[in-house]
């Protein structure tokens, strides 16, 4: 065995074997390996977007919260003073309610006061007759004399 005829056996043997790995398989090699790159670059991409949207969304989210804290804060405040306003026309409603029962009762006190003097006077004119009518011992009757006994509830 031939030392050098083996050596350029075996020289020959690998330059066909890098010219067959280069030709047939080195480049469908490089075109996976390419093919993951941009992948994995398109995944960072979307990863880095997906982040910026997220940071957007978040100060979108801040920003209607904080509108909303607004909108309630202004709504709250509308309605304490509509509140307090209903309140306030409550009161006024109850003292010109709590008036006008006021006036009533006094018109209905007075209207009684009336009338108490009006029956007091005629019980006064009846005992006024009854009176008389023991002193002079003779009956008086009330329907000829009205007209004075009326003048006589009167004066009382």
């Amino acid at each position: 065995m031939n030392f050098n005829l083996t050596l350029i056996g075996q020289m020959i043997s690998f330059g066909v074997f890098v010219w067959f790995t280069m030709t047939f398989v080195w480049s469908p090699i490089m075109k996976a390996l390419q093919d993951r790159k941009a992948k994995i670059a398109e995944g960072l991409a979307a990863a880095e977007r997906g982040h910026q949207e997220k940071a957007l969304g978040e100060q979108r989210a801040l920003e209607t919260l904080k509108d909303a804290k607004a909108q309630a804060a202004e709504i709250l405040g509308q309605a304490n003073k509509r509140a307090s306003e209903i309140v306030e026309e409550a009161k006024t409603d109850a003292r010109g309610e709590g008036q006008r029962l006021i006036l009533s009762a006094q018109a209905e006190i007075e209207h009684e006061t009336n009338r108490a003097r009006e029956e007091l006077r005629q019980q006064v004119a009846t005992l006024a007759i009854a009176a008389a009518e023991k002193i002079l011992k003779k009956e008086i009757d009330v329907r000829a004399h009205q007209s004075i006994i009326d003048d006589f509830a009167r004066q009382i």
